[in-house]
């Protein structure tokens, strides 16, 4: 496919590419490559920072607080909404990227699970692109935020750390509010973009539960206590954020145990005494 004669390299040249087509073209290569065993581990050194993966120069990046609030019951606005949740999906075809080419020294498996992430978040995304080139728009026309990027430079030195965090938290608060907003597109009569979502929460459910799995291997291995470590980690990088609703049902397919859940109900409790 390319010169570059191993996983992390092949995965690099996809996560650099701007082009959102030829990035998922890139994507679906490296994983065949890769299942057909052409492209070996690599434990060397030479791993860098991303501080930005490849994309288009739209959309322009803004705080999230300077995003516009748009009701779903306009045409405009849920154009707005599928491009929020294209931009999303397009920011975790780099987080499944940029996994496979940072952390080394993790089972074959690891790295199988992650480029079949990032091959669906890209089929995510086209869907999403594919409803807004029917409307007369595409990826880039609505201005955006980089939340889900910061969290990826934040997490960038621990791999626990980043299967805790952006599968657990991210891609998890995804799980809980698809429900809700697939009640409100029904009552508008949206149906193309229900049925997106009910193809982009089936397999985000997935995608936790392979940052769920992964988690628990990586505190096995350094005999920690994975509820404890998952709790501490919020503390330390969430405080003051965690709030409901939750999708109890979604979370608890993806991996979550009733322990968990008790544990985020508490924090949600303390966030909002901080805000009371």
């Amino acid at each position: 496919m390319t010169d570059v004669n191993n996983i992390h390299q092949s995965a690099l040249a996809c996560l650099m590419e701007a082009d959102p087509g030829q990035k998922a073209i890139c994507v679906r290569c490296v994983q065949q490559d890769f299942a057909a065993g052409l492209l070996p581990l690599h434990d060397g050194a030479g791993i860098q920072p991303i501080p930005d993966p490849g994309r288009p120069s739209n959309p322009k990046l803004v705080p999230r607080n300077q995003l516009a609030t748009r009701g779903l019951g306009s045409l405009e606005g849920r154009l707005a909404l599928a491009h929020a949740l294209a931009h999303i999906e397009f920011n975790a075809i780099n987080i499944g990227l940029d996994a496979v080419y940072r952390f080394r020294g993790m089972p074959r498996e690891f790295y199988a699970d992650w480029l079949q992430v990032a091959v669906e978040e890209a089929a995510h995304f086209a869907l999403l692109r594919a409803y807004l080139n029917d409307h007369g728009k595409d990826y880039g026309d609505y201005p955006a935020h980089d939340d889900l990027w910061e969290m990826v430079r934040r997490t960038d030195d621990d791999v626990l750390i980043r299967m805790a965090l952006v599968p657990r938290v991210l891609e998890a608060r995804g799980l809980d509010v698809t429900p809700g907003l697939q009640r409100r597109l029904r009552a508008v009569g949206e149906t193309r973009l229900v049925e997106i979502l009910d193809v982009i929460y089936r397999e985000e459910m997935g995608h936790v539960r392979i940052g769920t799995h992964w988690f628990r291997h990586l505190c096995a291995e350094r005999d920690l206590d994975a509820r404890i470590t998952f709790r501490e980690l919020l503390n330390q990088y969430m405080s003051g954020r965690i709030r409901g609703p939750y999708d109890e049902m979604g979370r608890m397919h993806a991996g979550f145990t009733e322990e968990e859940m008790d544990d985020l109900r508490a924090m949600e409790k303390e966030t909002l005494g901080l805000l009371a």
